[in-house]
C-alpha cells in the first residue's frame, strides 16, 4: 500500500493543544531556541519565520503523536502568514517521506498555547464533481451504459486479492443488478512495492484495451478470478503468463495480433504511470479505490455499501434504483467471478 498520511483525513479541524514543557526532540527546523514572547509573534507582516527551538519541538511532539507518524517521515514547518481568524496565524508543515512530501495547513494561536488543522471547505463548489473533474476518462474502456448519468471508476490492481473480491462484487451481481443505470470504468494503480506483477499486467491489459474493450474486460475478468494462477508460475514466469493469457485473449477476439505483441514486448508503462499519479493526487494509499460519481468508497466493502452508494448517487441525479434482493439471496451468490 502507499501510506501516504491517511492519518490526516481524520476531520476537517482538529484541536490539538501544544503542552508547554515537552521533553526534547531534534527540532524540525534549525535555529536557535527563540527568546520572542508569545505577543511578539506578529502577523502584520505578510509572513514571519517559520517556528524554531521549543515551539518547533513542541509542535512537532504533538503532530507526531496526534497522527501516530513513523519515525522515517519528516516534518518541515513553514513561515507564518496573516489567517483570516484573529489571534491565529497560518502556516504550513509539510510530511515528508522517501517517496512524497505532502503540505497540510495549521493555524496557530499568538500565545503559541493551541495549534488547529485548518481545512477550507468552499461551499460554492460540488466535492464529488470537483473530484470527478480530476480524473482523465479518456479512452478507457467501459462496461454498462455509456450516457448512463451515475459512473463507477475503480483503481484496480490486477493483483490485490481485495481488488478481486470487489471485481466478484461489480460484475456480475451488481453489473446485473443495476442494468443500464450505471457505467464502469477501470483506472490502473498498481501496487508494484508489493505486487510483483501488477504493472505488466495493467500494460498487457491496455494493449488490448486499445483494440477491444471486450477484451480488456475478459483479461481483467480473468486475472482477478486466478491471481493464484499466475503467482504459481514465480517471479521468472508470471510476466510470461500474463503475455500469453493476453495472446489468447487477443486471438478469442480477432484482434490484430502483430499489433497486440507488438505493444506487449514494449511494455511501454506511461499510461499506466499516469494513472498511478492521478491517484496518488487523489490521496489514494490502497485498493481498490472506487468513486461513484466522485464519492470516495474504500476497500472491498460490503456488497450491501456499495448499493447504498449508488442508490444515493441515482436518486441524486433522478433515476430510480433498482428493486433489490433479499439480503439472504446475496449470500449464495459465489465468493469470486468465474470464466
Amino acid at each position: 500500500m502507499r501510506f501516504h498520511f491517511t492519518m490526516l483525513r481524520r476531520a476537517s479541524v482538529i484541536l490539538l493543544t501544544v503542552c508547554v514543557g515537552c521533553s526534547a526532540q531534534a527540532p524540525a527546523s534549525g535555529g536557535a531556541p527563540s527568546k520572542e514572547s508569545p505577543a511578539s509573534s506578529s502577523a502584520s507582516s505578510p509572513s514571519s519565520p517559520a517556528p524554531t527551538g521549543d515551539l518547533a519541538r513542541q509542535i512537532e511532539r504533538q503532530v507526531r503523536s496526534h497522527y501516530s507518524l513513523p519515525p522515517d517521515v519528516d516534518l518541515a514547518l513553514g513561515a507564518l502568514r496573516p489567517s483570516e481568524f484573529s489571534n491565529y496565524d497560518q502556516f504550513t508543515i509539510t510530511f515528508i517521506s522517501a517517496d512524497k512530501k505532502q503540505p497540510y495547513e495549521f493555524l496557530l494561536s499568538r500565545d503559541h498555547k493551541t495549534l488547529l488543522r485548518f481545512t477550507k471547505l468552499d461551499l460554492s463548489k460540488d466535492p464529488y464533481l470537483e473530484t470527478m473533474k480530476k480524473i482523465d476518462v479518456r479512452g478507457r474502456p467501459t462496461r454498462g451504459n455509456k450516457d448512463a448519468k451515475v459512473v463507477v471508476i475503480d483503481y484496480d490492481d490486477f493483483e490485490c486479492p481485495f481488488c478481486s473480491r470487489m471485481h466478484a462484487t461489480l460484475f456480475p451481481a451488481i453489473f446485473k443488478e443495476y442494468g443500464d443505470r450505471v457505467l464502469f470504468i477501470y483506472k490502473d494503480f498498481p501496487l508494484e512495492e508489493i505486487h510483483p506483477w501488477s504493472v505488466h499486467a495493467a500494460i498487457d491489459a491496455n494493449c488490448l484495451a486499445a483494440q477491444s474493450a471486450d477484451a480488456y474486460w475478459d483479461y481483467a475478468d480473468y486475472l482477478h478470478a486466478n491471481q493464484r494462477t499466475v503467482s504459481a508460475k514465480g517471479r521468472d514466469g508470471e510476466n510470461a503468463e500474463l503475455d500469453r493469457l493476453a495472446d489468447l485473449q487477443g486471438e478469442a477476439h480477432k484482434l490484430d495480433g502483430s499489433k497486440l505483441k507488438a505493444c506487449v514486448k514494449a511494455q511501454d508503462d506511461k499510461a499506466v504511470r499516469a494513472s498511478m499519479k492521478e491517484g496518488d493526487d487523489l490521496g489514494l494509499n490502497a485498493t481498490p479505490a472506487l468513486f461513484v460519481n466522485g464519492q470516495k468508497l474504500d476497500g472491498a466493502v460490503p456488497i450491501e455499501d456499495v448499493r447504498a452508494t449508488l442508490d444515493q448517487a441515482l436518486k441524486d441525479a433522478g433515476v430510480a434504483p433498482p428493486e433489490h434482493k433479499p439480503a439472504n439471496a446475496d449470500a449464495k451468490a459465489p465468493a469470486t467471478s468465474s470464466k
